[in-house]
């Protein structure tokens, strides 16, 4: 079966406190698609995040000595580079122009995904103060609403919260994983044979990344206003994983 993304559209734009699950359905049935085994729910983080209030205003935060520091080198605004701190639990890089830390989750990224872009909460005076971090447990999250559109169409499905992160050694930003429910992370191929028969010795596929970046270019980065896609055609058995597969071990990690 070829991979087929289909973009949700008219998802209205997300508040704290809204039903996402009810809001995706809804999508769903207006494009006229039954959910079938083995289809995959993508969704961006943000819409996530707006649904759990994961606001915060900047003129309420008050910098440390440390934060102070970091701001100084990397030419960022002290109270936005506390946030950052609050959810990282390690800083790789600090520099003009870029803040690298590894998030509380484990992953690395720049500035902790904590975001500026397309963030205006209703009723604020002052929308330039406001950032949104990323959403509480991804996996968890991606899990429960997993459970209620199984539990609503009876029918297994994954569900993947992506985000959009540079990379290193390459230029510009792809969507990768940040939450998984229902999809396997990564894919092992190790042992299989290829064309050939040569046996895999080191193949493993980052098979939620990969179908990440490909949504991602359904629903843009910008004005597009497409947070989630409906995939069917994955080509991998739908099993139990977690975003962790994805992290290398510090101790495996020869350029940190």
């Amino acid at each position: 079966m070829p991979l087929v993304i289909t973009p949700l559209t008219e998802i209205p734009l997300v508040n704290p406190g809204d039903n996402l699950f009810s809001i995706i359905d809804n999508a769903l049935k207006r494009s006229e698609i039954e959910l079938e085994n083995g289809d995959i729910l993508v969704i961006t983080q943000k819409i996530i995040s707006k649904a759990q209030g994961r606001y915060v205003d900047l003129s309420t935060i008050q910098p440390t000595m440390q934060a102070h520091e970091i701001a100084q080198r990397t030419h960022k605004d002290p109270r936005f580079v506390e946030v950052v701190l609050s959810e990282s639990s390690e800083v790789l890089r600090a520099e003009p122009g870029r803040f690298i830390v590894v998030h509380k989750f484990g992953f690395v990224c720049a500035n902790a995904g904590v975001d500026h872009s397309n963030v205006h909460p209703i009723g604020v005076t002052n929308p330039d103060d406001w950032v949104l971090l990323l959403p509480e447990e991804p996996d968890i999250t991606a899990n429960t609403l997993r459970k209620a559109f199984q539990n609503a169409h009876q029918k297994p499905i994954g569900v993947l919260i992506i985000d959009s992160h540079g990379r290193a050694w390459r230029k510009g930003t792809v969507g990768v994983t940040i939450g998984v429910a229902g999809i396997p992370a990564l894919e092992d191929l190790r042992g299989k044979p290829d064309l050939f028969g040569y046996k895999l010795q080191v193949s493993e596929v980052a098979a939620a990344d990969e179908l990440a970046a490909a949504a991602s270019l359904v629903m843009g980065q910008a004005t597009e206003s497409i947070p989630v896609v409906h995939v069917r055609g994955f080509p991998y058995p739908l099993r139990e994983s977690s975003s962790k597969e994805l992290i290398r071990p510090k101790e495996e990690d020869l350029f940190r």
